[in-house]
């Protein structure tokens, strides 16, 4: 197989033999097939998920995105860490006090 490369890739892959990057012009060849292949993979990775989600809303499991319901995810998602933060013995006795909670751990 021929490549024809443009006058400035040319210059591109005689810099990188010259400062020792590559020892030939080949090995640029493979590099750029590399990347190009991982680049196609996770294109694909991409695609697979999108079709995923795509699937996920046609089904019903999509949630209505407004300011509210960002506010109320934030909330679910800080009660989630707080309540993996928090001693289990002390997610009772500190579920409505976070203040003293958070005293208690700096001090």
């Amino acid at each position: 197989m021929e490549v024809d490369l443009t006058p400035d890739q040319t210059a591109f892959v005689r810099q990188a033999i010259e400062s020792g990057r590559l020892n030939r012009p080949e090995d640029a060849v493979q590099e750029a097939l590399s990347l190009w292949e991982e680049r196609e993979r996770r294109r694909a990775e991409i695609l697979a998920a999108v079709d995923k989600a795509k699937a996920s809303l046609a089904a019903g499991k999509g949630r209505i995105v407004t300011e509210d319901s960002m506010r109320q995810l934030a909330d679910e998602v800080k009660q989630r860490g707080r309540a993996a933060f928090l001693p289990s013995s002390r997610r009772s006795a500190d579920g409505a006090s976070r203040s003293g909670a958070s005293r208690s751990r700096s001090g």
